[in-house]
């Protein structure tokens, strides 16, 4: 049987045809919808964890259990599992595993553009790299059998245009006759002392060598030959660029892109006349062929930056664009804040309070774009609270008073938790706000440990916030609603005035909230055009609920709310000092 799917529903597909028994991951863009897809698969144990670490952390887990599993995130992510990914190169595996890791070219939704096969030379783990659906399907289930066959976790390296475009795949029946997971002591290769590890490290090494052997003669790892003037090597989704853009060149297609074949590269380069390679981001390939003493083309060519399209990949080969468009240009359309948004007025009440908001990542980073204009600064997940906590250390105690660090709840979670410990140990005076919307909601409304629900949609315990932060010394913490302007300015005023760490939680849902009974919504409101003076107070939410009309006569325009957009959250009436906002009839 075929179907169409996308790259992240046939790694999901792959997973439960390789006989996976436990998967885990932390949602991030592109890699989200992974687990969701895997979670409909019975079979397989599927949660989410608290971060990226927790989750690979629990896949190890299963796996020196004696089972199959998986482990999902973005590039970002894998900053975070480093640390046990490294050492886990060390152990190898019981049950096959797989780390999946999707990266962002282009920063879609990601604040940087790293290159995750950079991780897998790193950690000195093979890594391989599907082209399309089909492939993502196959390779998940060929990793699983290379991580047993050689004692090691394989990274699986998807990209955006691979894991969210679509292609038709052939479905297969799961494997069977999979050892039973039971418990093997094995404390020499799994307890990593440094005599143990001093131990593993020359298996590691001679792992690579035999991969590399391996990856000469797979499948996996082909020539394509057509015409001999031109050979590219490339893995991907720049594969599909070059066979689309460069249709007779010669190609050497790599489907494990760590370790490199290097004598089937050098096979590849002697049938050729001019070498290149075609890769998105960093010199990878490029730089190890080069290192190998064999002439090669790359970035002389092709950007660093940015994802590879067919566009740009004719520009670096000099063809025509070939490309032909009637659409005018459309008028720029900025991320902003659902109307309705919990957070909005939170960070309307920070830029009239002239605050420094320290940010973090999550939906609420958008309080950066004007007209909110409230974030600062914004670096890693978690990273708001401990730059606050550092930020004040060297400031006159007037400045420290502007300091507030904001943080979503599932963020908070994430890796806030450590960061508050540190202020409160340190007591460091910063305010930080825990923007509590109940859900992770920018990568897609997913649950987390404060939801108290799960993956498979059983309800579960929450973690009590308020509760937390006082465990962890805080002892000025207030809970307000930030859809009451007045009670979250005088809440920020006074913690803001507070010569010690403190914490503020808002207790409104996401608007987008998937779960009945959890976001009520409040009646429409609407303009009193009789009583609008045009003063433009409103629009300082940015609320893409209110639109401006400019009067017919020329003359000055009002304000207008959208009654298909407007949830009735009721900020904008605060705002109004004319009586002008209020419920539609």
């Amino acid at each position: 049987m075929k179907e169409i799917l996308s790259g992240n529903e046939a790694i999901a597909r792959g997973a439960f045809e390789a006989g996976v028994k436990v998967a885990s991951a932390y949602p991030g863009t592109p890699s989200t919808e992974i687990l969701e897809n895997i979670v409909n698969y019975k079979e397989i144990d599927s949660s989410w964890a608290p971060n990226e670490k927790v989750a690979l952390e629990v896949a190890i887990g299963a796996s020196f259990g004696g089972g199959r599993s998986i482990a999902c995130m973005k590039h970002v992510g894998v900053n975070v599992a480093a640390d046990p990914l490294f050492t886990f190169s060390y152990t190898g595996v019981g049950g096959g595993f797989v780390l999946v890791v999707a990266d962002d070219p282009e920063m879609h939704s990601s604040q940087n553009e790293q290159d995750s096969r950079n991780y897998a030379r790193f950690a000195k783990v093979p890594m391989l790299e599907p082209a399309d659906s089909q492939e993502c399907k196959d390779f998940t289930r060929l990793a699983f059998e290379l991580s047993e066959q050689f004692d090691t976790p394989v990274m699986l390296r998807s990209c955006t245009r691979i894991s969210h475009g679509k292609s038709i795949v052939a479905l297969a029946e799961p494997v069977t006759g999979l050892p039973t997971p039971k418990l093997v002591k094995n404390p020499t290769k799994l307890v990593m002392l440094p005599g143990n590890a001093k131990i593993r490290h020359p298996f590691v090494e001679e792992r690579l060598v035999k991969l590399a052997e391996h990856g000469t003669t797979a499948s996996f790892n082909r020539m394509e030959m057509c015409d001999t003037e031109v050979g590219i090597i490339t893995a991907g989704v720049s594969y599909q660029y070059v066979r689309e853009v460069l249709p007779t060149a010669s190609v050497l297609k790599l489907g494990m892109v760590y370790p490199l074949p290097m004598a089937l590269i050098r096979e590849f380069a002697a049938k050729v006349k001019t070498l290149y390679v075609v890769e998105e981001l960093d010199p990878f390939i490029e730089e190890q062929v080069k290192a190998a003493g064999i002439a090669v083309i790359g970035k002389e060519i092709i950007s660093r930056c940015g994802e590879l399209t067919p566009g740009r990949l004719r520009k670096a080969f000099g063809l025509p664009d070939g490309t032909q468009t009637t659409v005018e240009k459309l008028p720029g359309r900025p991320p902003n804040m659902c109307p309705g948004c919990p957070h909005r007025g939170v960070f309307y009440s920070l830029n009239q309070l002239k605050a420094y908001v320290t940010g973090d990542i999550g939906c609420y980073t958008l309080g950066f774009m004007p007209p909110l204009n409230a974030m600062d600064t914004c670096v890693c997940m978690g990273a708001s609270i401990s730059t606050a906590s550092g930020i004040v250390r060297v400031l006159d105690p007037e400045e420290k008073k502007k300091v507030v660090a904001v943080i979503g709840d599932s963020t908070f979670l994430h890796t806030g938790v450590n960061s508050l410990m540190e202020m409160a140990y340190n007591q460091s005076p910063a305010t930080v706000v825990i923007l509590d919307n109940r859900i992770t909601a920018m990568t897609g409304r997913q649950d987390n440990p404060a939801s108290g629900w799960t993956l498979s949609d059983g309800q579960t315990n929450a973690v009590d916030l308020v509760q937390l932060c006082t465990a962890l010394g805080i002892r000025h913490i207030q809970v307000v609603d930030p859809l009451d302007l007045d009670q979250t300015r005088k809440a920020l005023q006074e913690e803001m005035n507070r010569p010690e760490p403190s914490v503020i939680i808002t207790n409104r849902p996401c608007v987008l909230v998937k779960r009945e009974g959890v976001f009520q919504k409040g009646l429409v409101l609407s303009v009193d055009q009789d009583h609008c003076t045009g003063c433009k107070a409103c629009l300082k939410l940015g609320c893409p609920a209110i639109e401006w009309q400019p009067a017919p006569d020329g003359k000055k325009g009002k304000a207008f709310i959208d009654p298909l957009l407007c949830t009735g959250c009721d900020v904008c009436r605060q705002l109004c000092k004319f009586n002008a906002i209020g419920r539609a009839q």
